[in-house]
């Protein structure tokens, strides 16, 4: 399944003579262009498919179709989180090193 998914712009680069940004979906990171959405700024929110933004979005949207999008499974599908899939369906821990951001950010907090 292909989905247009909300992030938030973490950073902002010219690659190439082409926009790109770091944007975060969730705690998943990728690359995005920003070519159709040239006045994005840092900290914006934008509807991306298949690695362009769209078009811009308000925060709390974003953030409530990220929550939806995780209590459906949708996030893991589409961004693949495929240790920790087959860690689960093991029945086992998954592999150290092999944490999403998100998680490796939890684990040194509790240090």
């Amino acid at each position: 399944m292909c989905l247009a998914v909300p992030g938030r712009v973490l950073e902002i680069e010219e690659r190439d003579a082409t926009r790109m940004a770091k944007v975060d979906f969730g705690g998943v990171v990728k690359d995005v262009c920003l070519e159709y959405v040239p006045d994005m700024q840092v900290g914006d929110y934008a509807i991306v498919h298949v690695g362009f933004a769209l078009q811009r979005l308000d925060e709390e949207s974003a953030r409530q179709t990220l929550e939806l999008f995780e209590n459906l499974g949708v996030l893991e599908e589409e961004f693949g989180d495929h240790w920790g899939k087959a860690a689960k369906d093991a029945g086992t821990e998954r592999p150290v090193g092999t944490e999403l951001p998100a998680e490796s950010a939890e684990k040194e907090a509790r240090s």
